[in-house]
């Protein structure tokens, strides 16, 4: 007997498990069964499982009997006609999902020329497979599957046109294209997602090489020249919001100039480019501590029912300014409701962010690297017919990452650019690539993609020939300017006394064990000292018993909770991250004693 499980659950068994997973599949394909029903017969286990749950990932495919094509010439013809919609493929059994349990038991054929007779199923299309954003990568089935992942995701982080409306959007971190292009090399999903409604990047001509060492690991080198015609500028747009909250007692907060009597004013520098209304003015450029929104709310705690009786002197200064290291220009201000009906001050932010050593751009096949240097147009290598690249990219990061699609683009976009067409990359139904470079070779240009190229310094030849030719590129959204974060002395936390965390907070930046490594391996093993006494404290010690002594500032008395006055209290050096430790273990009812040793 054949065990049968119901979603892992056991609910009987079947004298003839070939036979049981034949008649359902059968069935299902009649339509008498749900089609969300898949099952698998596992021999070795000699057990069934069936599959109904929730959130499975199915796909469709063609259904093969005696390795022919279910679907056929009629049914396509029906299918162009519109007298065959996909549910009814579905319903007569020439389409069906499978899950994957049931892929276990199917052979799935690439194309209708691939057909055998054991052949169970076959791909609609092979392109299907994968993702929108992975299938949006040229020459995807000639490179490794996983860098093609890489480039599917790393298509999700670039910098682009996002939306036709975005003046009239107050959207959080947006960062904008200002001259997007659609690729040269597309691929069908590009006119299926209407990708020239909304481009992520640039074609540019690049050169492989090593120039200089500035491109070393997966660095890239981008001339200046593009850049100041306009390569990679994007623009990073941030709101600021405030609203008139209401509190009980009927205060509310007020969005206005505020005044000198109330508490926590700042200065008037601070409030300098407010208006009357209490809102920036469109087109100020502010900076770090400048208020952008001016508000001031009723007191956090009210004593007695006299304080509802507002005066101008209990109202507190709650204004929204920019935060440490942040500068930009107001672009827009929207003045509205929220939706409890309290007016809503919406201040959007602008800033230029134009390509820096330290910027992040990529292509569309996972090879990904930062701005190594910013080359003057002069010092660039150039080609024989006078064409200077606009990024040096570094031979090194093809051949162990195996990205051969990165290679062929080169080639296809020259093709593209010259002949001004676009190439069609689309995975498995490539453009070959020996017509591409027969057409190369008919543009006047050498059909493997080299050409002899010149040094910017010298102008000699340079003794190889360089593999050169256009290229999509993106800009993602990682940039230096975002991120750049150092301190010196600031905030620190109340419980531990440690620096605070992160950019925004001006925050510390953390050493770990493996970072104090590399400075007692450097011979700057005193750095440490300063390093790790961040939340450096002095406690006061019973010498005698070993307990934590009381101090009594007020009094200004020492004493030991144990042995009372007469006893000898010395202070010890401590992070305060171990004092913290010691008063939740007494907390636990453990007492901990430090047993103290001399110095010296």
């Amino acid at each position: 007997m054949t065990d049968v499980f119901l979603n892992g659950k056991f609910v009987g068994d079947v004298d003839d498990g070939h036979e049981f997973t034949k008649n359902v599949v059968d069935e299902r394909r009649n339509n008498r069964i749900s089609s969300n029903l898949n099952l698998y017969f596992d021999e070795g286990l000699d057990a069934i499982f069936i599959e109904t749950g929730k959130g499975r990932n199915r796909r469709p495919l063609i259904v093969v009997k005696n390795g022919k094509s279910m679907l056929n010439d009629k049914h396509v013809d029906q299918i162009e006609k519109g007298e065959l919609v996909w549910d009814d493929l579905v319903k007569q059994g020439i389409i069906e999902y499978l899950d994957a349990v049931e892929e276990e038991s199917a052979l799935v054929a690439f194309t209708e020329e691939e057909l055998t007779p054991s052949n169970t199923h076959l791909e609609i299309n092979p392109l299907v497979m994968l993702g929108i954003t992975t299938a949006l990568v040229p020459y995807g089935n000639y490179s490794q599957a996983t860098r093609v992942a890489t480039g599917g995701k790393n298509q999700k982080q670039a910098v682009g046109y996002y939306a036709a409306n975005f003046p009239n959007r107050v959207d959080m971190d947006v960062n904008l294209l200002q001259y997007p292009q659609l690729p040269i090399v597309t691929t069908a999903i590009h006119s299926v997602s209407k990708y020239d409604k909304h481009p992520s990047g640039q074609n540019v001509v690049v050169a492989i090489m090593s120039y200089e060492g500035y491109n070393i690991e997966d660095s890239i080198m981008i001339n200046k020249a593009s850049i100041e015609r306009g390569f990679g500028r994007s623009t990073y747009f941030r709101p600021m919001v405030a609203d008139e909250l209401r509190y009980s007692g009927g205060l509310v907060d007020e969005i206005s100039i505020p005044d000198k009597e109330v508490k926590g004013y700042r200065s008037e520098h601070d409030y300098r480019f407010l208006e009357e209304d209490g809102m920036v003015y469109p087109g100020a450029f502010v900076k770090e501590g400048d208020v952008v929104i001016g508000r001031t709310s009723p007191p956090r705690f009210l004593s007695g029912l006299d304080e509802y009786n507002l005066a101008q002197n209990s109202k507190r200064e709650s204004s929204l300014s920019l935060e440490h290291g942040e500068e930009g220009i107001v672009d827009q201000v929207f003045l509205t409701e929220s939706e409890e009906g309290n007016k809503l001050v919406q201040v959007r932010l602008r800033s230029p962010r134009i390509p820096e050593i330290g910027d992040k751009f990529t292509s569309r096949h996972g090879q990904k690297g930062v701005v190594g240097l910013i080359v003057p147009t002069a010092d660039m290598p150039f080609t024989a017919s006078g064409i200077t690249p606009d990024i040096i990219f570094n031979p090194n990061g093809i051949p162990s990452r195996m990205t051969v699609s990165h290679l062929l683009e080169l080639i296809g976009a020259k093709v593209g650019a010259l002949a001004g067409r676009y190439i069609d990359g689309t995975t498995f139904n490539v453009e070959p690539e020996v017509e591409l470079r027969s057409q190369l070779l008919s543009l006047g240009f050498r059909e493997d993609g080299t050409e002899t190229m010149y040094n910017g310094f010298t102008g000699e030849a340079m003794k190889v020939r360089i593999y050169v030719g256009s290229m999509y590129y993106l800009r993602l959204k990682h940039m230096v300017a975002n991120k750049m974060h150092s301190r010196a002395r600031g905030p620190v936390q109340l419980l531990t006394r440690q620096p605070t965390e992160g950019r925004a907070k001006e925050g510390g930046l953390r050493l770990g064990e493996m970072e104090k490594d590399t400075f007692v391996a450097h011979g700057a093993a005193m750095v440490l000292k300063e390093r790790f006494d961040s939340d450096k404290t002095l406690i006061p010690v019973c010498t005698a018993c070993g307990s934590i002594a009381i101090n009594n500032v007020y009094k200004d008395m020492l004493h030991c909770p144990s042995c009372g006055d007469n006893t000898e209290i010395d202070y010890i050096e401590i992070s305060y991250a171990f004092k913290l430790l010691l008063d939740e273990l007494r907390s636990l009812c453990l007492f901990p004693k430090l047993n103290l040793e001399s110095k010296y």
